[in-house]
């Protein structure tokens, strides 16, 4: 399993970016998917999470109405749109999977077996 993100780069505070994270997954949507960021100091933090079917979506509140998961499973493929970014949102962010055959989104990053390598988003104020 490999999970491989794109899309980062430096933005300016109010601006947007569109992440994606293509997966070598033959059985990609029957998981959920996860985004996940760490700044540098700090833990790692749920983002947002899709259901196997995109139906449901979960988002931290500090995100919520800001960001927007999506997924393509024919493309094997989940997206993260972020709008009104501000300079608290400067992390790498990670895309993730449970690998698991459940519509559970968790939001505790020990529930995610398989990481993608990461992808940096500088938010400058």
């Amino acid at each position: 399993v490999q999970l491989q993100a794109f899309g980062g780069g430096l933005v300016q505070a109010g601006g947007s970016v569109r992440l994606s994270c293509e997966a070598s997954i033959r059985s990609f949507g029957s998981h959920v998917m996860g985004w996940f960021r760490q700044a540098p100091g700090k833990e790692r933090e749920f983002v947002a999470g899709i259901s196997r079917t995109g139906s449901s979506t979960t988002y931290a509140d500090s995100v919520k109405d800001r960001f927007t998961i999506s997924r393509d499973n024919a493309k094997n493929t989940v997206y993260l749109q972020m709008n009104s970014l501000k300079p608290d949102d400067t992390s790498v962010y990670y895309c993730a999977t449970d690998f698991q055959f459940t519509s559970v989104i968790f939001t505790n990053p020990e529930d995610y077996e398989y990481w993608g390598q990461g992808t940096q988003v500088t938010v400058s104020s």
